[in-house]
């Protein structure tokens, strides 16, 4: 149907999340139709991406210098550190503009069915750094899944030692939900986390 290197690139690109076969085609038809005006410059972005991005020593957040810009930036409130799984979710953070803190990138939750246990995480870089008296709060933003609550319990316990104070995100009712489209969990840990008015 196409030549080796299109069917490659549809490959590839069928790997990304969100994308499959048909996604990919797609977006590589989309692609050559624009190739001075999208391809190509996406292509050199996506190299010079690769050449210049690195993960922070310190925090595990991606950037081009190290330690990243959020490490480095003498505005951030320095006695809190927020946990997450991952990159992406320092950038929801970030985009909400509602932590003035700094990250601390544990790459993933525990999963035994992945094959991944707590010598797969960044844990220990975790807990040196909850270790300095600096440190006087970890907020820990796990997913609300059953791994993502796992690995919460296993940190808070990693955390316990160094006596810094632990709390964690609040899991209940969005904002503008409605009671009766939420699902009965849902429900129930909002319940369990009211707060008076």
């Amino acid at each position: 149907m196409s030549g080796g290197e299109l069917d490659r690139a549809m490959q590839y690109l069928a790997k990304l999340p969100g994308l499959g076969p048909r996604s990919a085609r797609r977006a590589i038809l989309h692609l050559m139709k624009r190739r001075e005006s999208l391809m190509i410059p996406l292509a050199e972005a996506l190299a010079e991406a690769a050449r210049a991005v690195r993960p922070c020593s310190t925090c595990g957040n991606l950037d081009t210098v190290d330690p990243c810009t959020i490490c480095s930036d003498p505005r951030r409130e320095p006695h809190t550190l927020c946990v997450v799984e991952d990159v992406a979710d320092v950038w929801a953070l970030e985009r909400a503009a509602a932590f003035g803190g700094r990250y601390h990138v544990i790459g993933g939750v525990l999963s035994a069915l992945d094959g991944i246990g707590p010598e797969d995480l960044s844990v220990d870089g975790l807990v040196a750094r909850a270790s300095d008296p600096a440190i006087t709060e970890v907020i820990l933003a796990m997913n609300a899944t059953v791994d993502g609550q796992t690995t919460a319990h296993y940190v808070a316990d990693r955390l316990a030692p160094t006596g810094v104070r632990v709390s964690r995100l609040a899991h209940g009712v969005p904002v503008g939900g409605e009671l009766d489209y939420l699902d009965d969990g849902t429900l129930a840990q909002a319940l369990r986390a009211r707060q008076a008015v």
